[in-house]
């Protein structure tokens, strides 16, 4: 029914906006967080990977990330509230984007089966074309430096999106090529961040990181941020 689809895009959107930070006036953040739940876990009780960062760095980051959010997303309303990650940009004198992405368009828009095409789609081969290179070319237009971050594994363990191993191996080696051709973008992976078999960087669906985790990822980013002297 046409009331009842309104009323959860209006609830959806209520969640979303919920999430989102908002970018002031008042603030000159150089810092922009935008992805999925990877970034977004523990953002209501203060230990979310941009909390991590801002411990590690000692400055604001901006978390604009929402869980379930995709590259690959069509309805207008829940996209711009940041269920698209690229709707998630707000303008600002950002020295740093940091973003993830691609896990929900892989995992929900084909099960990790026969992905090739919606692999394409975010990024080709040769990391020139797709969804992700012509954002990420946009950001960089706009002076930013960008880190874009891959997803923690479970090695040793099996988790619900074992299945996807491979699509995840494929997205890191071409956004590792997307970042060659620019030095200004980076490709930070995290699929070494986690020990084997080790469950205590992620939370018990062994899906999405566990407050250590995040703090892990966090720390990580802050160091590709502000290099150890």
């Amino acid at each position: 029914m046409t009331w009842l689809r309104i009323f959860f895009s209006l609830f959806a959107l209520g969640l979303v906006a919920a999430c989102a930070e908002p970018v002031t006036r008042n603030s000159d953040p150089r810092i922009l967080l935008m992805g999925d739940s990877m970034m977004a876990m523990h953002g209501m009780t203060g230990k979310s990977v941009s909390h991590a960062m801002e411990q590690h760095l000692g400055e604001p980051v901006i978390d604009r990330s929402v869980s379930g959010a995709r590259f690959l997303y069509a309805l207008p309303i829940t996209g711009a509230a940041g269920l698209n990650i690229t709707k998630q940009y707000r303008e600002g004198n950002w020295d740093w984007v940091v973003l993830n992405g691609g896990g929900n368009d892989i995992l929900f828009g084909c099960g990790c089966g026969l992905c090739g095409n919606r692999v394409d789609r975010l990024i080709s081969k040769d990391g020139r074309r797709g969804v992700i290179p012509g954002f990420v070319s946009k950001l960089r237009q706009r002076g930013s430096r960008v880190i874009f971050v891959g997803y923690l594994r479970t090695p040793g363990v099996r988790s619900p999106v074992e299945h996807c191993v491979d699509e995840g191996r494929e997205m890191d080696a071409r956004v590792a090529r997307l970042a060659a051709l620019d030095r200004g973008v980076f490709f930070l992976p995290m699929s070494d961040l986690v020990p084997n078999g080790d469950r205590s960087y992620h939370a018990l669906d062994l899906v999405h990181p566990s407050a250590k985790g995040s703090a892990a990822i966090g720390a990580r980013i802050a160091g590709m941020i502000r290099p150890s002297p």
